[in-house]
């Protein structure tokens, strides 16, 4: 039973000393409250209904009794899991997965040292990487409903009479709008939806997610430094800095940039059918409009590029300003030009008729050799970068954020090719998606030439499949022998080692997905820029292309092109399968939770319409809950993360002011920082800011097993004055066979139940008893805020 107010004790002054507080932070995937402290009755102590802090019932009173809790701390966990999968509409967010993948590239990238240019200028390519996914989302949804629905199917008598609901659009009805221009003006409405729509999310997503200020127990000196810098200047690492968790200015001037980018591109669409044919119309006024109205939207198109060229994040202080002429008056003057785009184009045309296609294979190439050009220098910036500070544990040599913004774009492509390829599968009723054999003459050719390369992907990625398959059944049999060396004097059983030796190699699958990806990336490039030079040389599609080669070669170019096609547009409805079902389905909904647990723990740096990052919410409440309790009760206080929340607890207790550190310890267990996160992000996570997070801390214990896939050591060496933060690795199963205290075989838990390990309570304990204990404060009635003095460890002014 969870209660549905918040309980507030009232809490006396604490004896020398203080009380002990144990912080449970769960980890991906979520957990109950009850599951947690393992009490089906629980309640909610402080937060709301998307993440809060709970208690026992008769812990609520804890700090009143610390008589109570000599033996052990008192319990008290922190529920995140709504953040990211909580209502069924959250799932609809599986759609924004290509803007949450380019966002990670701009965490992704190496450690530099030197001159902050080259981080600005790794920065800017992610930005301009990410604008060109909203470009291709929008030029994907014109393609659709402007030039396959409005342009080529209503402009077709056997294509508007299948579709009945086209039939007021057909020329062959002679209405209002059966010409072209008003045909594209009314179909212009559905992508400035879908704009206005991601506008609408982006904006409601951080006010109810993001908005939260963390705690003001850092200054703007400890964070003195150029943002995202790694020089002598930075203090304090990155995640410690007091604006690394509210990046709101940034926020809203790409969501006005990219705002403005979409409605742009559409009323670019629109204008530009109506001015190629004013240019042979010979009606004068009408291509001066159009060649006007064509210059201004350049000239706006510049700046918008020019916005997210110039700035990006500010983490020395909280970044609360808003760029008011930017962010409101941007996207306005975008509309405004769009609504005159669509009255130019819906001005009277008499004899205007639509034929062959809208120029939109042109855009499509464009942003593919953009994109590529953007991922090639993104590429040439990291080494750059990384070879000023190498470290061999670094996922791809440094070239992890290329890859990841190379993937961003990949899969956009895919899921915009495939709505295109579907969306004119469906209207031509062709057997064949793309190949136009219908009475339209379907999407560009670009897409068909794009489908057909993945078909050649998959083809090539059996081979490492198959090679990594081998090398952990491999493997599983050279660990038989380690195995049996961790259980000194039991009766070897060749079935139980097998199984515990094999889910150890299975666990080190996870160290091989840099190179799994580098392989897929270089693929990726080469078969993308082999599809657009294909598209670009012979204006064709494939099968096409190919009808005057060997019969074999047109033989293998029509059963790529024909599989790709279906390939691309069963990924899409595989999209939309996916979210459908974990909107009705709260299993289905968690599991697409832990993919947003992983993806969207970063801010939004590149993308403002990524989905929402959940940490920015949770990391201040556990600062708040942390600098608070430790001001309230002068006691000691160990945060206890698990996997994801591992990352969370460590990124809250960089937030610290010293003082309050000194009275927190940290313990995580399953934990990838190290393993995920330090490689992955080694700017953010590497092994400079961990060894900086372990001389600030001093208290931490990281417990990992070897069966775990997920969790793994966080390599700090001991330092003078403190012990390694690693212990060894737990033995997992604890017991390998039968004993009378263990009668029945004890499951290999892999990277879950740290706490059944006998050895985490063993290492809580001795966390807590190394925390110095702390003095009670002389403090008015009621809760002391993290913000006060008090909070920050400062003297108070009374006793001066």
């Amino acid at each position: 039973m969870s209660s549905a107010t918040p309980v507030t004790a009232s809490v006396p002054a604490p004896p020398r000393g203080g009380p002990a507080l144990e912080l449970l932070v769960h980890g991906v995937g979520g957990a109950t409250p009850q599951d947690m402290l393992d009490d089906p009755r629980t309640v909610r102590i402080t937060g709301d209904a998307t993440a809060a802090v709970y208690r026992r019932p008769e812990d609520t009173d804890a700090e009143a009794h610390p008589e109570r809790y000599v033996s052990e701390p008192i319990p008290e966990a922190y529920c995140w899991s709504n953040l990211t999968s909580g209502n069924g509409a959250r799932a609809l967010w599986l759609l924004l997965l290509p803007f949450m993948v380019v966002n990670l590239a701009h965490w992704t990238r190496p450690t530099s040292k030197g001159p902050a240019r080259a981080v600005r200028f790794y920065g800017m390519l992610v930005r301009l990487v990410a604008l060109s996914l909203t470009a291709l989302l929008t030029a994907a949804a014109c393609e659709v409903a402007l030039d396959l629905t409005a342009w080529q199917c209503a402009g077709s008598a056997t294509c508007s009479a299948d579709s009945s609901w086209l039939g007021f659009l057909s020329p062959a009805n002679g209405g209002w709008w059966a010409q072209p221009g008003r045909r594209l003006a009314l179909a212009a409405l559905v992508p400035t939806g879908l704009v206005g729509l991601l506008w609408y999310l982006s904006n409601r997503t951080w006010s109810a997610y993001e908005s939260q200020r963390p705690p003001g127990t850092a200054t703007a000196d400890d964070a003195a430094g150029p943002a995202g810098t790694d020089s002598p200047a930075d203090i304090r690492p990155a995640l410690g800095r007091p604006g690394f968790w509210y990046g709101r200015r940034l926020v809203a001037r790409l969501r006005a940039a990219h705002t403005s980018a979409g409605f742009l591109i559409i009323a670019a669409a629109v204008t530009g059918a109506a001015a190629r044919h004013d240019r042979g119309a010979g009606v004068q006024a009408l291509d001066v409009a159009g060649r006007a109205l064509e210059s201004v939207l350049a000239v706006t198109g510049l700046f918008v590029v020019a916005v997210v060229f110039r700035r990006g994040r500010s983490e020395k202080v909280i970044d609360n300003r808003i760029d008011h002429a930017v962010a409101r008056w941007l996207p306005a003057v975008s509309f405004v030009q769009l609504a005159l785009a669509m009255v130019y184009a819906s001005w009277s045309r008499p004899g205007w008729v639509s034929h062959d296609t809208l120029p939109g294979d042109v855009a499509f190439r464009v942003i593919a050799l953009a994109q590529g050009a953007l991922v090639v220098a993104l590429a040439v910036t990291a080494h750059l970068l990384h070879r000023r500070a190498r470290h061999p544990r670094t996922a791809m040599r440094g070239l992890a954020g290329p890859a990841v913004a190379l993937l961003a774009c990949a899969l956009g492509g895919v899921m915009t090719g495939g709505v295109a390829q579907q969306v004119a599968d469906w209207l031509d009723g062709s057997g064949t998606p793309g190949v136009g054999e219908g009475p339209i003459a379907g999407p560009p050719v670009l897409l068909s030439w794009q489908a057909s390369a993945i078909p050649v992907l998959l083809f090539l990625l059996l081979v490492p499949l198959a090679v990594l398959g081998a090398r952990t059944w491999r493997t599983g049999r050279a660990l038989t022998g380690p195995v049996e060396a961790d259980y000194p004097g039991e009766r070897p059983d060749d079935v139980r080692t097998r199984r515990i030796a094999g889910t150890r190699a299975r666990a080190e699958l996870t160290d091989a997905a840099p190179a799994l990806i580098g392989i897929l990336c270089t693929a990726t490039l080469l078969l993308g820029a082999g599809a657009v030079a294909g598209a670009w040389v012979s204006g064709e599609v494939p099968a096409e292309a190919f009808n005057r080669a060997h019969p074999a070669v047109e033989a293998a170019a029509e059963v790529a092109q024909t599989l790709g096609s279906w390939l691309i547009g069963f990924g899409f409805l595989l999209f939309v399968t996916w979210g459908r079902r974990a909107y009705r389905d709260a299993a289905a909904r968690r599991t697409i939770g832990i993919l947003w647990d992983v993806g969207t723990f970063w801010p939004r740096a590149a993308h403002p319409f990524a989905p929402p990052c959940y940490a920015e919410r949770a990391v201040p409440d556990l600062t708040w809950r942390m600098a608070s309790w430790t001001a309230n009760t002068g006691g000691r206080l160990v945060i206890s993360g698990h996997s994801q929340g591992s990352v969370l607890a460590a990124a809250a207790v960089w937030q610290l002011a010293p003082a309050t550190r000194r009275r927190v310890a940290l313990l995580t267990y399953g934990s990838p920082l190290e393993r995920l996160y330090g490689r992955w992000f080694p700017a953010y996570l590497g092994p400079g800011p961990l060894s900086a997070l372990h001389r600030e801390l001093d208290c931490w214990r990281n417990l990992w097993r070897h069966t775990d896939p997920i969790g793994g050591p966080v390599r700090i060496p001991a330092e003078e004055g403190k012990p390694e933060v690693d212990r060894d690795a737990l033995k997992d199963p604890v017991v390998y066979g039968r004993t009378d205290t263990h009668p029945l075989p004890e499951p290999i838990l892999g990277h879950s139940d740290y706490q059944a390990d006998p050895a985490f309570a063993e290492e809580r304990q001795g966390l807590l008893d190394r925390l110095s204990p702390g003095l009670p404060h002389q403090r008015a009635e009621g809760p002391v805020s993290p913000d006060s003095e008090e909070a920050q460890g400062l003297p108070d002014p009374k006793s001066l």
